[in-house]
């Protein structure tokens, strides 16, 4: 087990999903609910299931493309998203 790429992708997911949608939409479940424990087992489950899907599909992809152009496919994604995030709307 590498140790530190598993504290690196923990750390990574945990500050990406503080305040996403995802958790609060869990927030407001399980504040909705008498059965917050079964917000929580619905939301690990989902969580674990895309990411379970993002990275089978990256290992698949990883097969065939370069290390090197998968990130600068991901940067590029990233980059999209924020000057769309930043690009007023009209």
């Amino acid at each position: 087990m590498d140790w530190q790429l598993l504290a690196l992708t923990f750390t990574t997911v945990f500050i990406a999903e503080i305040g996403d949608k995802s958790q609060l939409a869990a927030i407001a479940l399980g504040g909705s609910t008498q059965h917050p424990r079964a917000v929580f087992f619905g939301s690990v489950a989902a969580l674990l299931l895309a990411s379970s899907i993002g990275v089978l599909a990256g290992g698949e992809i990883a097969g065939f493309l370069p290390t090197k152009v998968l990130k600068g496919m991901a940067a590029l994604g990233f980059a999209v998203l924020a000057v769309r995030l930043l690009w007023p709307e009209e």
